[in-house]
């Protein structure tokens, strides 16, 4: 046992080794600062190179990438407000705020530390639970796994402020999109309108990127300034960030065990490990008033939590072969197509193999947080460029991003639509992060609840890990609900004002509730027709999202406005807008989404730049032409790397183009 302990540290620190684990390293933090990738494209990518290395080098490469990505994803999130990947969209609540307020290198710093605390102790669970996590997880049936989902969306109560009722009817919304395709149960295809693409459900990329990236780009690029108000503070703060980390290290230490547990029980996902995390801190503070808002906590509980979740993500992956999240299930194929079996015997006569990943994973964490603290001054320097130059390139990235869910223009068309929701669910104050927290859980939440059903009755609720689940949910919930003392109204995670509203802001208010009302009425005419077992789940959300609704937009129409009851400040004009606002904006990427439906993703791409870039960014000739080549050349080389075929318009329909433009 000690031999192969130290025969796996000796070929660790190898020059070859540590060398590849470097390319991995570099490979991830690319990947991660491209917004929505994260790591199963990161992982795709890798994987046509892995053929003819040997067993080492490859390996060392893949932890590399693994390690890194939830740490360089942290760049989009703070300095763009566009999650980096699905595992680092709570971080986006606070941490991009404090860049707006010109503390984007605290908060980075702050991210990157509370990483490294994560990835090292993720490592140290891994090191730890290789044998004793076996019986753990085997314990865990779709008994348990249903109500681990339910206590996911017990996060809700904490994320929807002082209004309850709306972040219900938002997580309800959620559910509700998450239940359109295929039931898990009977197969019966539910609210897909008869479309081949609505089949398999609605991607999550899109509707991350949807509800997060588009309704903040739509807000920076009306005010038309840069993102951060205090560019003269982006060089400071590095220090700050680790001081913050080491006050709140507790913190740090019990998201990252709280991130290894989740990542290591399959079938819950690692996309809600950090709204878990920022549930906690939230619950845990005092003082609530500045989450959402610039809170510093609100940064270092998820990214502790997402990194760990990368060491108990490979407890069930290696030990059982079943991987707990989809970036795991790429990296299972690549150890596979190294000639590695995950399974037991990664415990026994493989246990070499085992502890070079596990402290692999802990040196790449090190290298991966001090590359990134290196690159962060150059990057954060976006944040001074006035947006407006910025904005082409990340509508670029992110429908780049959208499109990898099934390389249709009907992503970008999901994307738009789903946009449009975000920047009304922003705008009205319905907590988008219940909406994706829903939308995550729906299908799995469902599955269990099938499986549960069909193994147990309903005596599944009697079985002593349900029940001590059950309980810690309820707590969570009152823990959540309750206000502290001298807490403010308006407080977690909400989007609207304190101001009372006006008449005008009212109907619009009241119309946007209406359409919310006819998606639960549609939600539920659509189940009434299916059979038991396949309509049961969305009837159910249906009928639940239609009284949480109706209590929120109570006060509207009874006419008791006060600070809970106004949304509508994060779309009130101001000085600096742009006319038509919000809306122009959104008109900007219908009219981009419309070009590639005629003539192709790439030609739409250079059009839409060119135009963008003269009429709303005001740049020069000179300019605008360099911009749109740099743009041309990084789609070209990302579109080679991926070997991929971008959508088609009309135009490929008709005429037998070259490469690009095929």
């Amino acid at each position: 046992m000690f031999d192969t302990l130290m025969g796996a540290f000796v070929g660790l620190l190898t020059l070859q080794h540590l060398g590849f684990m470097g390319l991995g390293v570099v490979l991830g933090l690319m990947v991660g600062i491209l917004p929505g990738l994260g790591g199963i494209v990161g992982l795709s990518l890798l994987l046509p190179f892995l053929y003819g290395m040997d067993q080492t080098s490859a390996l060392a490469m893949l932890i590399g990438l693994v390690a890194v990505i939830p740490t360089s994803d942290t760049f989009a999130s703070i300095l763009m407000g566009i999650p980096g990947s699905t595992a680092s969209q709570a971080t986006v609540l606070d941490g991009f705020p404090l860049s707006k307020k010109g503390q984007a290198a605290r908060a980075l710093s702050a991210a990157f530390s509370a990483s490294l605390i994560g990835g090292l102790f993720g490592a140290m669970i891994l090191t730890g639970f290789v044998v004793i996590a076996r019986p753990l997880i085997l314990s865990f049936s779709s008994a348990e796994l249903f109500m681990l989902s339910i206590f996911g969306l017990s996060m809700v109560g904490v994320l929807s402020g002082s209004n309850l009722a709306k972040g219900v009817a938002a997580a309800a919304l959620g559910l509700a999109f998450g239940t359109v395709g295929a039931a898990p149960a009977t197969g019966e295809y539910r609210m897909d309108f008869g479309w081949l693409y609505l089949m398999s459900g609605v991607p999550l990329v899109i509707v991350a990127l949807g509800l997060f990236a588009v309704p903040e780009i739509v807000d920076l690029l009306r005010g038309q300034s840069t993102i951060a108000g205090k560019a003269s503070k982006l060089g400071k703060g590095w220090i700050d960030g680790i001081k913050d980390t080491w006050t709140y290290k507790w913190l740090a230490l019990r998201c990252s065990g709280l991130g290894a547990v989740i990542g290591a029980i399959p079938g819950l996902g690692g996309s809600v490990v950090d709204w878990i995390a920022y549930g906690h801190v939230v619950q845990t503070s005092k003082d609530r008033s500045q989450f959402g808002k610039g809170d510093i906590r609100g940064v270092i509980a998820p990214e502790s939590a997402n990194n760990a979740k990368e060491g108990g993500g490979l407890v069930p992956t290696l030990l059982f072969g079943i991987p707990g999240s989809g970036s795991m299930a790429v990296f299972l194929a690549g150890l596979i197509l190294l000639g590695i079996q995950p399974g037991p015997a990664m415990a026994d006569r493989n246990l070499d193999i085992t502890y070079t990943i596990v402290w692999s994973l802990a040196i790449a964490n090190v290298m991966g947080t001090v590359l990134c603290i290196f690159a962060a001054p150059g990057i954060a320097r976006l944040t001074t460029i006035r947006y407006a130059l910025i904005a082409p390139f990340m509508i670029m990235v992110i429908s780049f991003a959208a499109f990898q869910a099934t390389r249709s223009l009907y992503d970008l068309i999901a994307l738009l639509v789903i946009g449009v929701i975000g920047v009304l669910l922003k705008r009205f104050g319905w907590p988008r992060p219940a909406f994706l927290i829903g939308f995550v859980l729906a299908t799995q939440a469902e599955r269990y609840l099938y499986q549960a059903f069909q193994f147990y009755d309903w005596a599944f609720l009697t079985r002593p890990m349900v029940l001590a689940i059950m309980a810690i949910t309820v707590v969570s919930v009152w823990l959540g609900a309750r206000k502290k003392p001298g807490e403010s109204a308006a407080s977690v995670a909400t989007e609207g004002a304190s101001e009372k509203a006006t008449a005008a802001q009212i109907w619009p208010q009241l119309v946007f509730g209406a359409l919310v009302l006819a998606a639960f009425g549609f939600t539920f005419y659509e189940s009434y027709s299916l059979s038991q077992l396949g309509g049961i789940f969305p009837t159910t959300v249906a009928i639940i999202g239609l009284v949480a609704t109706v209590v929120a937009l109570a006060p509207l129409v009874l006419g008791k406005l006060d600070s809970s009851a106004n949304f509508d400040a994060e779309t009130a004009r101001r000085e600096s807008d742009i006319r038509g606002g919000a809306w122009a904006m959104l008109g900007w990427l219908a009219a981009f989404v419309g070009a590639v439906a005629l003539v192709g993703f790439f030609a739409g791409l250079m059009i839409f730049f060119l135009v963008f870039l003269r009429v709303v960014a005001k740049a020069s000739w000179v300019r605008t032409i360099i911009l749109t080549i740099a743009a041309a050349i990084f789609i070209l080389a990302l579109a080679r790397a991926l070997n991929l075929v971008m959508p088609a318009g009309l135009l490929q329909a008709h005429f037998n183009l070259p490469w690009p433009f095929r």
